[in-house]
């Protein structure tokens, strides 16, 4: 169901609201995470001082022993406490990008704009591309708990068969083009109807045309988390695996083999796209984002 004027204008004051709550929370979470590293600091110091005595003595005596468990227990302690600040921040960083969306579509709904967002039908292409850089390095890293598996749509995962991608959310959407072939685009959800189980969705690139409305069956969302490669990399694409990859300076997905996946959670994979103007039919390694990485389903050409 769609919003009137009306109420993307009073769903735009809740967000500014609920945003300027949430940036003091952050804000308080991010003292006392100082607060806290300052004081497990002090002991740090204590344990390497320690050792240096056991090494000055060239002993282990019980006194130390025991001295060094309780340094050690206290310090287990302190870095589970930072680390449960610092994932309370992730969770209001978390929230207020999803209300920042949310407030970008309502504005959208109203006919309002901030400066740096301009309509898209006046937004230049360079000015595009930038954002769609900026959307995949600001790409959340999915940071679980000892034991947690990463969930759908963290890296190379796919989202749950029942998933429907919410207004705002960015998809690769199969369409047809001018010439009649098909092609996968970087597309923006607009709504998704239930009883005709089907998405409206608009081309990120299209300057005020056409509007699509497809099956489930020709969107497929994009990651809404980076896998970790030091910590989950049964996430990530592997090598010589077949995705469709959003071709660099374009907003048009196309085959490509994974040549190689991230190495560290900042890195890009490199893929091989398929090209006939080469011999082997296939490009020289680009870099592609995360983001920007999703299952192909189609098999590999011969």
């Amino acid at each position: 169901m769609s919003l009137t004027n009306k109420e993307a204008e009073m769903a735009l004051v809740s967000a500014d609201t609920r945003i300027s709550e949430l940036l003091s929370e952050l804000h308080q979470l991010i003292k006392q995470t100082q607060e806290e590293r300052s004081r497990s600091e002090h002991n740090l110091v204590n344990i390497q001082k320690t050792h240096e005595r056991m090494q000055t003595e060239n002993k282990i005596s019980p006194y130390y022993r025991t001295k060094l468990r309780g340094l050690y227990t206290t310090a287990k302690a302190d870095a589970e406490a930072e680390c449960n600040i610092l994932r309370r921040s992730l969770d209001k960083i978390a929230e207020i990008k999803s209300l920042l969306e949310e407030r970008r579509i309502a504005a959208k709904i109203a006919g309002l704009y901030h400066d740096s967002e301009p309509p898209r039908k006046t937004m230049r292409r360079g000015v595009l591309m930038t954002l769609l850089q900026q959307s995949a390095m600001t790409l959340p890293l999915w940071i679980g708990k000892p034991g947690d598996k990463p969930p759908p749509l963290c890296g190379a995962i796919p989202a749950a068969s029942d998933y429907v991608a919410k207004p705002g959310d960015k998809v690769a959407a199969r369409v047809k083009a001018v010439d009649g072939d098909e092609q996968w685009i970087l597309a923006e959800v607009v709504s998704y109807s239930h009883a005709a189980n089907k998405y409206e969705v608009d081309d990120i690139d299209e300057e005020g045309k056409e509007r699509h409305t497809l099956s489930r069956r020709r969107i497929i969302p994009l990651p809404q988390w980076k896998a970790n490669p030091e910590t989950d990399p049964e996430a990530l694409f592997q090598k010589d695996q077949l995705v469709l990859a959003l071709y660099p300076q374009t907003t048009c997905f196309y085959r490509a083999l994974i040549h190689t996946h991230p190495q560290r959670p900042q890195d890009d994979y490199s893929v091989l796209f398929e090209d006939t103007s080469y011999a082997d039919g296939y490009s020289p390694p680009l870099n592609v984002a995360q983001r920007y990485v999703v299952a192909c389903k189609e098999p590999k050409k011969k």
